[in-house]
């Protein structure tokens, strides 16, 4: 069973959605420019939902407290973000190197498009109009739809552009859409600016 336990928010290493596509963006999570790859938490989760709109940060919040107030709804949900975010780094190693994506990577991905019949349909919030997923039965799994259909899109693309970050240290998945079509960072602002003040370092110590 997953580890459920929550940390402070101020904490969460989600933060703003840089691959260009859903599914890639939750493939990297939480993990950020520069850093490691790390596991996947409740509380991370959680962020993410937030930061790619597939929840409010009320409905993020009443999330939170299923680890309090129905903790096996809160670890089964955690279990399956777990295997797919684990399919989808795989199924996104494998684009990167021109490999076969095999089905034991899909099947989480297939597991979630299952489960999640229901619509789109227009819902007013705020007074405006917003397109959400409306889901034919309870549960949390619908939380996960849109990441599954994101992946299923990427997956099924000719040319989804999909590539890895050239800081070695860093390892985040991003879709290239520039229009040079030659992006080398998961963040210039980040893991390419230090490719360029260690350059500028090393050209200055020759």
């Amino acid at each position: 069973m997953p580890d459920l336990d929550v940390e402070d928010p101020g904490t969460s290493n989600v933060g703003a959605l840089l691959a260009g596509r859903l599914a890639v963006d939750f493939a990297n999570a939480p993990s950020y420019p520069g850093a490691p790859f790390q596991e996947l938490s409740w509380e991370e989760l959680v962020s993410f939902l937030e930061v790619a709109g597939i929840v409010s940060k009320e409905r993020g919040a009443s999330l939170l407290s299923l680890v309090q107030t129905n903790p096996q709804a809160a670890s089964a949900l955690l279990s399956r973000a777990i295997r797919l975010r684990k399919g989808l780094r795989e199924a996104c190693s494998a684009l990167v190197r021109r490999e076969e994506v095999t089905a034991q990577a899909t099947e989480p991905i297939n597991q979630v498009l299952r489960i999640t019949e229901g619509h789109d349909e227009l819902v007013q919030r705020d007074g405006t109009w917003k397109l959400e997923f409306i889901p034919r039965e309870g549960g949390l799994d619908w939380l996960l739809a849109a990441i599954a259909r994101s992946a299923a899109e990427v997956l099924t693309e000719a040319d989804a552009r999909l590539r890895i970050c050239a800081n070695p240290a860093c390892g985040l998945f991003f879709c290239d859409n520039s229009r040079t079509h030659r992006r080398r960072w998961c963040s210039m602002a980040v893991c390419g600016n230090r490719h360029k003040v260690a350059s500028f370092a090393r050209r200055r110590e020759s």
